[in-house]
């Protein structure tokens, strides 16, 4: 009897002992994605991205399985596609907003609109835009909101504080910063550590800083420099990492670019003590598998918003005095008027010393007559991004050798080119086909760094672009492809253009 009393008491012992740890463990769930630029439908990127309702149809899923849960947005997501910047990205506002988010810092392409409008995009979120390190220069106060400290249905309190790259100021055009002073953010992350800590169990930094190691500021730094953060939900850099990264017991994670992948961080706590960080990705089919159906009301308004562009699309920006014709294989095999077009466009807005685009980056011209938005959107369906960055001479040359390393047959890589010209000489062993090469009219000096103007999707190594990606400097950001083009055809029209810009030696 006594040793079934015993048994008994060990039982209860036990459940106690159990339920009591049970009780006390919590877990916070960080849903986070960033650098989406705009990417709504599920045949963006050639079906890459999941689409903007399967995905919140999984956030959901997943919010509802964990209540004591955020999802984070680290920037670089009101502004990229067509549909979405035709309506200053408040398409994009509106979206999110339906969609639940619950705070986003600013990335740098947001400012792609300019300051003002951004501020008063903003002011119609539904979610908290956090940005602690953007103040006015007139007088240092803060254009957003610092942080914010979320509580939990179980009490948990977890600060959020926002950081915005300085490399903005840089990369973007200096009139859409114009007033604005982007304070160090290593700096201003001590000041938040110092202010919030104490008020919050979980600490996390929501920042667009990237990994890139020619940034000033990182994540990476902003680990190391600062004690006190326990997760850092980042973008800017497009960087994939599968299960996040450690750094001075701060858990770094970022899901790459083009709502590829969603990400799941699980922040395992003791009480208030946190014991364990796990960072996962999940990309469209395991989104599927958790939240089959897109999410009805997203679904909705994507469709309301490409009902409502129609009337935008069809509206008249320029006149074409002729035909400029696209033909797939032409495009891909050798210079054409349309291609000198672009290019000069390009060279037009960045004053860069020279510009390129892949031929298969081009995928439409442009009829006699009237042009509308809706045309120059079909020749750049993609929302690649102009950008000018320096180069050295020898980059040049290699970039040239690639792009005819494949003729006569058709190369998506290969380049039209404005500031350009050069000779090659298809008879030769591809790696040494290109000869003469100027720039401007003097011939090219394989060790002066130039400015080129030309796509992010070049310059993230597009098209086998290695080079390219291995070795510049970011200098300019001037706006997606189709924004350009646009600008240049109201503003200087279809001025006659030069040939002869690629000759093929004889």
């Amino acid at each position: 009897m006594n040793r079934l009393k015993f048994l008994i008491g060990a039982f209860f012992l036990a459940s106690i002992i159990f339920f009591t740890v049970t009780v006390n463990a919590a877990e916070l769930v960080i849903l986070h994605t960033n650098d989406i630029h705009a990417r709504v439908l599920n045949t963006d990127d050639y079906g890459k991205s999941m689409g903007f309702a399967e995905m919140v149809a999984g956030i959901k899923k997943l919010k509802s399985q964990n209540l004591d849960s955020l999802w984070l947005d680290a920037g670089d997501t009101l502004h990229g596609m067509p549909a979405i910047n035709i309506s200053n990205g408040s398409n994009m506002l509106n979206l999110l907003n339906i969609a639940g988010l619950n705070a986003m810092t600013l990335g740098n392409q947001e400012f792609n609109y300019g300051i003002d409008t951004l501020i008063n995009l903003t002011k119609k979120a539904k979610f908290d835009v956090l940005a602690s390190n953007l103040v006015y220069r007139s007088n240092d106060k803060l254009i957003f909101k610092p942080y914010k400290i979320y509580k939990m249905p179980d009490g948990l309190r977890v600060g959020v504080f926002g950081l915005t790259t300085p490399e903005t100021q840089i990369i973007a055009r200096p009139t859409l910063v114009r007033g604005i002073n982007f304070l160090n953010p290593v700096e201003i992350a001590k000041d938040m550590v110092k202010e919030m800590r104490p008020k919050c169990d979980v600490l996390i930094a929501l920042t667009h800083l990237g990994i890139d190691e020619h940034a000033a500021f990182t994540s990476i730094r902003l680990a190391n420099e600062v004690d006190g953060i326990d997760l850092i939900v980042d973008g800017h850099s497009h960087t994939v990492l599968p299960s996040g990264l450690t750094i001075n017991n701060t858990l770094i994670v970022q899901t790459g670019w083009h709502a590829y992948n969603l990400g799941k961080t699980t922040i395992t706590l003791d009480g208030k003590k946190i014991i364990n960080k796990k960072a996962e990705l999940l990309d469209a089919d395991a989104i599927k598998k958790i939240a089959p159906t897109p999410d009805k009301n997203v679904a909705a308004a994507i469709t309301k918003m490409e009902r409502e562009n129609k009337k935008l699309l069809d509206q008249v920006i320029a006149q074409n005095d002729k035909t400029m014709s696209v033909d797939i294989t032409t495009m891909r095999t050798q210079e054409t008027e349309f291609g000198d077009l672009v290019t000069d466009a390009f060279r037009w807005k960045t004053g860069a010393d020279c510009a390129v685009i892949n031929g298969g980056g081009v995928r439409e011209g442009l009829l006699e007559g009237n042009v509308t938005k809706g045309d120059v959107m079909k020749v750049f369906p993609f929302g690649n991004q102009l950008q000018r960055v320096e180069v050295q001479g020898s980059v040049i040359r290699e970039m040239l050798e690639h792009s005819v390393s494949q003729y006569p047959d058709a190369f998506g890589a290969f380049l039209h080119v404005s500031g350009i010209k050069f000779t090659f000489s298809p008879e030769n062993t591809v790696g040494s086909r290109v000869g003469d090469i100027y720039i401007g009219n003097e011939p090219l000096n394989e060790n002066l760094i130039y400015t080129m103007a030309t796509s992010d999707f070049l310059i993230e190594g597009g098209n086998g672009y290695d080079v390219l990606k291995k070795h510049h400097l970011v200098t300019g950001q001037f706006g997606t492809l189709e924004e350009i083009l646009i600008e240049y055809l109201q503003e200087s029209g279809m001025k006659k253009i030069d040939m002869g810009r690629i000759i093929v030696a004889k």
